[in-house]
């Protein structure tokens, strides 16, 4: 041990030549040792004495990567208890606990684990895609290989099962290019999860927030996820990190105690001597406390330095720019983010809502930031089962939600479209079933969004009826068709490319079972679908990217937006509370490329007149009454199937019409 060499910064352990310093923001410990444990699990404490401002660091000769350790304070009670380190880069196995937590119980559970930084990137960088062109894959780590019997075995469900030659060949076939991963830094499962024997399959209740969760490893979590991330990087795949940085593991008034509540109690927001629950996981991290911003600033910076990730999904990202019971978009947080020369070419995604007061901040994050759009999901999903009066609120998600997001100030805050997320219902299930059935969650049904707008087109689950699960396939074509050719970035579950059902549960967060995981045994129409999602991610890439990119920022006014009747006459403004078959047609500059959209939403086939110049001028992308892209007859009066949708894109040179104020603004 020597004093000299001992350093308040970095915070938590970092290695040299000669051993490792460990240093811990610890202002309310007036006692404080390090316990460094050996092979057998036995330590030996080292009193911590030295004091910065709070931070108390030590240094120990002859530590190296791999050491084990944890540190030794005293509780209110003046018991001993074991604490992880807040900045700790490993763990030495998966978290677990006998209920009820306590200081005893705190000796046997998983150490805080020294690590190196060493690690060959073979010179692979980032991929840098622009916002333009990704799309994003929500893709639970284990869900996605578990039960894909052609990766090898012993990496399904872990890390290096996502970088598999199979999973590597399915991104390339399916054209993704970018895997938002769901939390994959170590998760506490809660208390009532462990009393039920089940899991946060989901991982959203971080215990630490840098060290990756070694459920998911077969040896060693840091090398392994790095390794993924270098593999996806050399295959121009992005890597979206979602993070957690609202509240921690240790719950509320009464929870366990891990780290943080006895190291620094202002590390979470307070009602008085009570923790604030904006969050609804009984804590509340206040990122207006320096601590606690460095502690997660510290750690955005870890992830994309360490492990060269391409951005961030934040849960709950209304927390994060609360001041008290009010939100900020001008907050300490954002402040710190924009700034952050490691941050600067970081992709930056926000839930924006939490439940606490002012919550709901759709459209309130600065620029930069991209913003999860509930109102795309929500208006796409009742305009596709048929719901009225719709239509214009759909015009206005479709062409990118200009209401909330100025076209000025795209791409770098454009809008994400989805349909689906992990929290909800599969694309499947929208469209097999009008009731939620989460009875597996032992929650008696209680748990769940009730408002999913969905609709079972005829019976409640699967069914072999050929007739329902042509309707049902048609939807889904609808709402991924709306999806890719929305002005957005759009994020799609993983789990719709196969058509996997949770068999109706819309919050399967402790189903680490099948209910969970991809089946990748499918059946003809689900290749199919598999096949035609392919194809116009494909058609994406190639038509729809370039109109993104021509209505943003300086040229957004440069360009034609034209809605019409069926008979090809522009629409009236009474249009859009009669008519529930319309088209759209969009065109780059004076002179330039076209796309024609042809939405029928109602319940018999409808007729669209064919611009000028005839049908030799358009290439037929994709008929969603088809069951393959490119499928279908372009002629000059068009008979749409009930509710289907059709895009066309121009071949040559156009005939511009007049285009009228009110239309653009739809």
């Amino acid at each position: 041990m020597s004093s000299k060499k001992s350093r308040p910064y970095p915070l938590g352990a970092e290695l040299d030549k000669s051993g490792c310093n460990f240093s811990i923001h610890a202002p309310s410990c007036k006692e404080i040792s390090l316990a460094l444990f050996d092979s057998k699990g036995e330590f030996k404490a080292y009193p911590i004495t030295e004091n910065y401002a709070g931070i108390k660091h030590i240094y120990i000769e002859g530590v190296a990567a791999g050491q084990e350790y944890g540190f030794i304070v005293i509780d209110p009670n003046g018991e001993k208890i074991l604490l992880s380190d807040p900045y700790a880069k490993a763990l030495s196995e998966p978290l677990n606990y006998k209920t009820p937590f306590s200081n005893e119980k705190s000796w046997s559970m998983a150490k805080s684990v020294v690590t190196s930084s060493e690690f060959d990137w073979q010179d692979v960088e980032h991929p840098r895609l622009a916002r333009s062109e990704i799309v994003l894959f929500e893709t639970h780590t284990k869900g996605l290989t578990k039960l894909n019997k052609k990766v090898p075995s012993q990496h399904r469900g872990k890390y290096l099962g996502l970088v598999s030659d199979e999973m590597l060949a399915f991104y390339k076939e399916q054209n993704i290019n970018c895997l938002q991963l769901l939390p994959v830094a170590a998760c506490m499962h809660e208390p009532h999860l462990l009393d039920m024997e089940k899991v946060n399959y989901w991982g959203y209740n971080p215990y630490v927030f840098m060290a990756p969760d070694p459920r998911y490893a077969d040896t060693d979590a840091v090398q392994e996820l790095k390794t993924t991330i270098r593999e996806l990087h050399k295959n121009g795949i992005e890597v979206i990190l979602d993070v957690v940085y609202n509240h921690t593991a240790e719950g509320g008034d009464g929870g366990p105690v891990f780290n943080l509540k006895l190291l620094d109690n202002q590390y979470y927001l307070k009602h008085g001597c009570h923790y604030a629950n904006f969050t609804g996981c009984g804590n509340t991290v206040d990122l207006n406390y320096q601590p606690a911003l460095t502690l997660v600033m510290d750690t955005l910076r870890y992830w994309v330095q360490e492990f060269k990730v391409d951005g961030f999904r934040f849960d709950l990202a209304a927390t994060l720019g609360r001041n008290g019971d009010n939100f900020n978009r001008e907050a300490a947080f954002f402040k710190a983010v924009a700034q952050d020369p490691a941050l600067k070419e970081t992709k930056m995604i926000a839930e924006p809502w939490d439940i606490g007061p002012n919550g709901y901040q759709v459209g309130n994050f600065p620029d930069g930031w991209n913003e999860c759009n509930d109102k795309f999901r929500d208006i796409t999903r009742s305009f596709w089962r048929g719901d009225q009066g719709f239509l214009k609120e759909f015009a206005t998600r479709i062409m990118g939600s200009r209401d909330l997001y100025s076209a000025s100030r795209w791409p770098h805050k454009m809008t994400i479209n989805y349909i689906t997320y992990h929290d909800g219902f599969t694309m499947q299930d929208l469209v097999s079933y009008k009731m939620k059935h989460n009875e597996e969650n032992g929650e008696h049904n209680h748990d769940g969004h009730g408002d999913n707008r969905s609709d079972n087109l005829g019976v409640e689950g699967e069914t072999p009826s050929a007739d329902i699960i042509a309707l049902r396939e048609k939807r889904k074509r609808n709402f991924m068709s709306s999806l890719l050719f929305s002005f957005s970035i759009p994020h799609i579950l993983t789990a719709d490319v196969v058509s996997h059902t949770q068999k109706g549960n819309n919050n399967a967060y402790c189903q680490d079972n099948e209910t969970s995981w991809l089946d990748w045994e499918l059946e003809a129409h689900e290749e199919s679908f598999k096949l035609w999602l392919a194809n116009m991610l494909q058609a994406r890439r190639e038509h729809m990217i370039p109109f993104i990119e021509a209505f943003s920022g300086e040229t957004r006014n440069d360009n034609r937006v034209s809605w019409h009747r069926p008979d090809g006459n522009l629409m009236e403004m009474d249009d859009w509370n009669q008519l529930n078959a319309v088209s759209l047609k969009l065109g780059i500059g004076k002179d330039g490329a076209e796309l024609l959209y042809y939405i029928n939403q109602s319940q018999t086939p409808a007729r669209f007149k064919l611009p000028d110049g005839g049908t030799d001028r358009w290439t037929l992308i994709c008929d969603t009454g088809e069951s393959e892209t490119g499928k279908g007859t372009i002629s000059r009066d068009m008979l749409l199937k009930p509710q289907s949708m059709v895009i066309l894109k121009a071949k040559g040179p156009a005939k511009i019409l007049p285009v009228k104020q009110e239309t653009l603004e739809a």
